[in-house]
């Protein structure tokens, strides 16, 4: 009998109109927009359900409302009856994870998120840093494109998301350098429209400001097995995840090993709450023999339900 993962979206997945179904119809989904509007102060909610997308966009207001949307999805799963065997989160999307796991409590971590939002934004002033993702080369290549690139200053991986995407960040002429030398190599490169360099050491600030805020927050016991971006391994004990949150700003996130070491552990469904479909896209980059499904509205929630209920468990 397989295992189920829940995994959890990440920035770049958000828009106007998302959660407000599950909202609608489903009161544990609606209790946790409640809870973010009290929590932060101001009705996130609204901006979920109706935008305007510029608003959406800022990288503050993004984090906080994909957490609030993925958990109000996670919320509906839970009420039909359906728990995870692991769980994983890309990015931001690791928070969501953690909440689900119950090592963070909700209103704590979309507060959280908001501050890691604003650091993450204040850490590399805009027009200075940027992202590409490389299409169609192996991790290696990609390293060596950013190696000699790297005398123009600062580029990095920064996500393996899947066999033939890695996404580089840094600064923008090294960065430019690297795609180059990427294409030579016979890549395709697509620039990211993102304000900064994510998950490079050119976050260093905005970790050591995130430290500051974890110090005061409280981490509950692990429940549900969590696989960390950091490592692409299970957290070993509730004592690390601050450490690993802050690491996880600066550090590469490990997506493509995360997924593997869950379908090594006997993982064959995974299910991707919160908007969108990314890592239902990965994940089947990464094996096409498994199970993915996602939920973000009643139709996708029902299919899943459907579907969890028909594999024999």
């Amino acid at each position: 009998m397989g295992k189920i993962a829940f995994i959890f979206a990440g920035q770049g997945a958000q828009y106007a109109g998302m959660g407000k179904e599950l909202a609608e119809n489903i009161a544990a989904s609606r209790e946790v927009f409640d809870e973010a509007d009290k929590a932060l102060g101001f009705p996130i909610s609204k901006l979920c359900f109706e935008g305007p997308k510029e608003e959406l966009d800022k990288t503050e207001n993004t984090q906080p409302a994909i957490l609030t949307t993925s958990v109000a999805a996670l919320r509906a799963l839970e009420q039909k009856g359906f728990k995870p065997d692991v769980v994983a989160g890309l990015s931001l999307g690791e928070y969501s994870a953690l909440v689900c796991s119950s090592a963070l409590n909700f209103s704590e971590a979309v507060k959280l998120v908001k501050k890691r939002g604003k650091f993450m934004q204040e850490a590399v002033p805009v027009g200075i840093g940027t992202m590409a993702a490389v299409l169609g080369l192996g991790a290696e290549e990609v390293r060596s494109a950013c190696a000699e690139a790297s005398e123009f200053g600062i580029v990095e991986p920064a996500n393996f998301n899947c066999p033939g995407q890695i996404v580089i960040g840094g600064e923008i002429e090294a960065v430019r350098i690297a795609s180059e030398k990427a294409k030579e190599r016979g890549a395709k490169v697509m620039p990211l429209s993102v304000s900064a360099p994510f998950h490079t050491s050119m976050l260093k600030l905005a970790a050591r400001k995130l430290e500051e805020e974890l110090n005061s927050v409280e981490i509950g016991e692990i429940k549900v097995p969590i696989i960390t971006n950091v490592t692409g391994d299970y957290v070993k004990e509730a004592g690390d995840i601050k450490g690993l949150l802050k690491r996880q700003v600066m550090s590469s996130v490990l997506w493509e090993n995360s997924i593997r070491k869950m379908i090594e552990d006997g993982v064959d469904t995974f299910v991707e709450l919160g908007p969108g479909k990314v890592l239902s896209g990965f994940v089947k980059k990464i094996d096409r023999k498994v199970t993915v499904v996602n939920v973000e509205d009643m139709k996708s929630l029902e299919k899943v339900c459907e579907i969890l209920n028909s594999q024999e468990r």
